[in-house]
């Protein structure tokens, strides 16, 4: 038997999940969360093969806690499962440790032959995910660029953003400026739109 972790902030879609996964004669669900923060306490607790895991997620989101999976846990392979197939999340996934990236419509005996192949140690990304990551490349985006718009996505002034990331403000509207430069955007909400769309956030 794969034993798996399902994490998605969505009951209905967890549930669903777990439903259509238990169908199959070699998945067992042994523990289900619905946020990333509890994702290692949870692996730790019930020893998943395999962790589902959604994207957006309060607490913690699913590529953070890849990582942090994988960190504490690193026998456990990652499998994100997302509503959202925006390029750069596939490249961070991977780069957190995910061995697969498939969308919420996979076709359900498709997602447990995607379980079956990262339990096995192979690697399972979407064929129109991969594409599309390929076509748009790396983030152009410095790591401090990147935190200083997540910030501004969050709806930070200036004054906030650079009392949250522990900046001056006239650091904090230099990587607004290359920032925008970056992503051809008109302003800094903007470019966190683009930024976001991207995955890159």
């Amino acid at each position: 038997m794969i034993r798996l972790l399902l994490a998605d902030d969505q009951a209905l879609v967890r549930g669903a999940l777990a439903a259509l996964l238990s169908m199959e004669s070699d998945l067992e669900v042994v523990a289900q969360v619905g946020r990333g923060d509890e994702v290692v306490d949870a692996a730790r607790e019930h020893s998943p093969d395999v962790a589902l895991l959604d994207v957006e997620m309060p607490g913690m989101d699913g590529i953070e806690a890849t990582a942090a999976l994988r960190a504490a846990l690193p026998g456990v392979q990652v499998l994100i499962v997302t509503t959202f197939g925006r390029p750069g999340y596939v490249r961070r996934g991977l780069r957190s440790g995910a061995s697969g990236f498939v969308v919420k419509d996979t076709p359900a005996a498709e997602l447990a032959e995607a379980v079956r192949r990262v339990h096995a140690g192979l690697r399972v990304i979407d064929p129109t995910l991969a594409a599309d990551s390929m076509a748009a490349g790396d983030s152009p985006l410095t790591a401090r660029e990147t935190d200083v718009l997540r910030e501004a996505h969050r709806g930070g002034s200036v004054a906030d953003i650079a009392k949250a990331l522990f900046l001056s403000e006239g650091t904090v509207r230099n990587h607004l400026s290359n920032a925008i430069g970056k992503t051809g955007a008109r302003n800094r909400a903007d470019a966190a739109q683009i930024a976001e769309g991207n995955g890159w956030l």
